[in-house]
């Protein structure tokens, strides 16, 4: 079994990133393989290094361990690019130039229902979407989207869940074509001025490492659904994935980066001891 920890080098870690960081450390070594660490440092904007030695600290003091040199993805561009090229080929990607606010004008017409939200936000519906695949060059500098309806061709794309999500969904899990289009839709895979986008890069990342089983929070459990899409259309093999439940604050809120007042740096300044953090977040102590 190899597990991996994945956190973004912009802000301090809470209780529930050594919750799940935790748990895929514990997992490894319970079936004696290997936990990994990996920088997640795509947005140059907002990534630092202080952040990232910061976070390596509170995780060495959490008493986690892993082989370094650690994998940063702002280190291997090549290989999300050559991920790209192969979707582009396939007639998968189209460019778009929507921004945020585009999207939510061509929502706010008078509708029957509310507009739905995938993960990552308002789902899009499909203004640059064209008729038949672009040709020519993949765009070097441009957002690309996955056009859902041509990627569900293939088939269904199922992944093993052996932990539970939102709704507590176990054990294989099939999405069916028309929620993979209607509830998700055309996902983000590579923005302008950044290049890859997170569900390209921590698929082409978990193949890189050989990432056996990956341990994440359940509100990332639909996104799971396009990683699996994304290693059926890449050849890539899809890991055994396992969902928590997610730490939350006293009045049900999940904890976000700008919860300082969670962050493992203040609990350590105020003598707290990687026990108590373990207690904290419900789980037993360290597996020798």
């Amino acid at each position: 079994m190899i597990t991996r920890f994945a956190p973004s080098p912009t802000g301090p870690l809470h209780l529930g990133h050594a919750f799940s960081a935790l748990t895929a450390q514990d997992m490894a070594r319970a079936a004696g393989g290997a936990f990994l660490l990996r920088i997640d440092d795509l947005d140059q904007s907002r990534a630092r290094p202080a952040w990232e030695t910061q976070l390596k600290d509170d995780l060495r003091w959490l008493g986690l361990d892993w082989p370094e040199p650690c994998r940063r993805e702002s280190e291997h561009s090549a290989e999300y690019h050559a991920a790209l090229d192969l979707l582009w080929q396939q007639g998968l990607l189209y460019p778009c130039g929507c921004t945020r606010r585009d999207i939510r004008d061509a929502l706010s017409a008078p509708q029957e229902s509310a507009p739905l939200t995938g993960p990552d936000g308002l789902v899009y519906p499909g203004t640059c979407r064209p008729a038949h695949p672009p040709t020519g060059p993949r765009p070097r500098d441009a957002t690309l989207r996955l056009n859902m309806r041509r990627a569900c061709a293939i088939g269904p794309a199922p992944f093993t869940e052996t932990g539970a999500g939102p709704l507590a969904e176990t054990g294989l899990i099939a999405t069916p074509r028309a929620r993979m289009i209607e509830g998700i839709g055309d996902v983000v895979l590579s923005r302008q001025g950044m290049g890859a986008a997170y569900h390209l890069a921590v698929v082409v990342d978990d193949a890189a490492q050989q990432i056996t089983h990956v341990v994440r929070g359940e509100d990332l459990f639909d996104a799971t659904r396009i990683h699996a899409l994304l290693q059926r259309l890449l050849g890539l093999p899809t890991p055994v994935y396992h969902h928590h439940a997610l730490i939350r604050d006293d009045s049900g809120k999940r904890l976000a980066k700008r919860d300082d007042a969670r962050a493992i740096a203040l609990f350590r300044a105020e003598g707290r001891s990687p026990a108590d953090i373990r207690a904290m977040v419900g789980l037993t102590p360290s597996v020798p």
